[in-house]
């Protein structure tokens, strides 16, 4: 028999919104009403025009933006996260898609369902496999170097629409600009100045006010101006939109349709992840609330999936629209079902108004939407702080323009690699000297007055020992060593910051205390962490040396040397050996400790 109370805690696991609504107040549903509305007053023009970027009719931009945001509130964890389409995703559904079929036509839309729904899919496989780890794949600067090009792209996408021009469809800037200049002599100069004009009025606006909503202004005046203008001076408009919700529809495909959008739904997918992962923690920090990252891939996977058989392209969080949300005073996730709501009296009641609104007003508001886009301020952030993470960025940029949308993010993520590759294969190596008046040792590079104990030789590694590195270190110590050969005899590793040994580090370690056994150096250990101190007694170090050779910190491994260097001389003096000897060793150092 199932128990009452175990069921009821699954249902509430998995529909986060019975962990809040009961606390939700008139005050909470009043700030989220407003919220909602002003969201949806500057969604309803954007959607319709990031669906544009898709090769989609503007009307899917809509659907987008209805079924999917009643989804999300039922499992999402961010009080502020705004769902819908967006611009970034929407270029890269234009290059997946099209290389399925023409966009505009029946089949390029079943695509972009089914796209929709494998996208939703693999979300919520991931959150069931807890599989949020593969978000690291994309780095910050491969993320940076993907949203540096997308605005470009997506900019010189309108080129035709702007221009009054009918152009390829191309992701390649350069493409899009040398067919512009092949036909440039046919710009319909209408369409030009309802563009720039425009530009000019959306950019103008927002420095005044950006709550307000300028682009449907925008549509409204564009719209009264070609039904006023005589036989709309050959400038290219909306056209008929359907009214109603959209219709309950299967996703139709093929297994090679399913073959063909894999590189796209991998990349649409990590796109998405660190999207919303970036802007859910973001305001999660700001405003102190619980943010789960597996309930909001699972949330993001089912407003994707349940929203492909409504015909929605797929969806995720929109920054611009998460600012206008928070500016509004947005408390709960119920802004995104007010917003729908506006959505769906936009369906129902004003669909019929958007058959005059010219085409370049579209390309302005897209325009302007990519533009927000562009941030350097990060790129002089990566230079400053550290220029490897701006030649990644660099790097993606370019091949993201050049190479292609989703080839780029995939160089980037292997240009990411390959650095962190490189670093961990050399890692910091430092040679320590003790600091006075303390237990402490440090890097005699950066710290002058950090001094080298007598006859011993301090090393530490800043890094795991593996395959990539092992030979690398060795080369380190054996050089170390040789350098000082006739001045120490013993050689201390601290281990602290030592996390893994594999067998390729093992074998190398081996081969060390041979090489110095032959110079007679002995080696010892300090502070090894459990696991590595396990695979030290499983390969057999540890009995090859003896446990005296490994210490819980440096300070007592250097205690233990001169200690006992100290009493073999003083059995050697005792014993009349006729030998050089020193045993005020430990006294001097442990003078300096003190």
């Amino acid at each position: 028999m199932i128990n009452r109370r175990s069921l009821l805690e699954g249902i509430k696991n998995q529909f986060y919104i019975l962990e809040w609504l009961p606390d939700y107040q008139k005050q909470d549903f009043l700030a989220d009403l407003k919220s909602g509305i002003t969201v949806g007053m500057i969604e309803v023009p954007q959607v319709m025009a990031y669906a544009v970027i898709a090769g989609l009719s503007p009307i899917y931009g809509l659907y987008g933006s209805l079924i999917p945001l009643l989804i999300y509130p039922l499992f999402g964890t961010s009080r502020h996260l705004a769902l819908g389409v967006v611009a970034t995703d929407m270029i890269l559904i234009a290059s997946g898609a099209g290389m399925i079929a023409e966009p505009g036509t029946e089949k390029y839309v079943s695509v972009v369902l089914l796209l929709t729904l494998l996208t939703g899919v693999v979300h919520i496989a991931f959150s069931l496999l807890r599989m949020g780890f593969i978000v690291n794949l994309l780095s910050r600067p491969v993320i940076y170097g993907f949203m540096a090009a997308a605005p470009l792209i997506i900019g010189f996408s309108q080129l035709g629409n702007l221009l009054g021009l009918d152009l390829e469809r191309s992701q390649y800037v350069v493409h899009l600009i040398a067919d512009a200049a092949e036909h440039i002599q046919s710009v319909n100069i209408y369409a030009l100045a309802i563009g720039i004009t425009g530009l000019l009025f959306l950019v103008v606006m927002k420095r005044i006010n950006p709550i307000f909503p300028r682009a449907i202004v925008l549509l409204v005046a564009g719209g009264l101006l070609m039904w006023l203008l005589p036989s709309g001076a050959g400038i290219k408009t909306i056209g008929e939109i359907p009214s109603g919700f959209p219709t309950f529809k299967v996703p139709e495909f093929s297994l090679d349709d399913v073959r063909r959008l894999l590189p796209v739904i991998a990349t649409l997918v990590l796109v998405q992840l660190m999207s919303v992962m970036s802007l859910g923690k973001m305001f999660a920090t700001k405003y102190n609330y619980p943010f789960n990252s597996n309930r909001e891939f699972f949330a993001l996977g089912m407003a994707n999936f349940v929203g492909s058989f409504f015909q929605s392209p797929p969806v995720s969080g929109s920054f611009s629209r998460m600012a206008v949300s928070e500016q509004s005073g947005s408390r709960g996730a119920l802004s995104n079902v007010v917003c729908a709501g506006m959505i769906a009296l936009t369906l129902l009641f004003f669909t019929p108004l958007f058959y005059y609104i010219p085409i370049p007003v579209l390309a302005a508001i897209i325009l302007v939407a990519a533009l927000s886009l562009i941030n350097l301020k990060e790129l002089k952030y990566f230079f400053r702080t550290k220029r490897e993470d701006a030649y990644i960025a660099l790097f993606t940029f370019v091949c993201v323009l050049i190479i292609g949308i989703q080839e780029g993010i995939l160089l980037g993520i292997g240009a990411s690699l390959f650095v962190v590759l490189f670093r961990s294969s050399r890692p910091n190596l430092a040679v320590l000297g003790h600091i006075e008046g303390t237990h402490l040792f440090r890097d005699i590079e950066r710290n002058p007055s950090a001094a080298q104990i007598d006859e011993i030789l301090i090393l530490r590694f800043d890094s795991s020992i593996t395959f990539n590195n092992a030979e690398y270190i060795k080369d380190f110590i054996i050089y170390e060593s040789e350098k000082r050969n006739k001045q120490i005899r013993a050689l201390v590793i601290e281990a602290r910051s030592i996390h893994t040994l594999d067998t390729t580090a093992m074998e190398v370690l081996l081969s060390i205390v041979e090489t110095l056994e032959i110079w007679n150096i002995e080696i010892h250990f300090s502070g090894l962490t459990s696991p590595v101190k396990d695979v030290v007694l499983r390969s057999g170090l540890a009995r090859k040396l003896g446990g005296t050779h490994f210490h819980i910190g440096t300070h007592q491994a250097v205690i233990y040397l001169l200690n006992k260097w100290d009493r073999l001389e003083k059995q050697m003096k005792s014993e009349g050996e006729d030998a050089e000897v020193k045993t005020d060793r430990l006294k001097e150092y442990l003078g300096r400790v003190d």
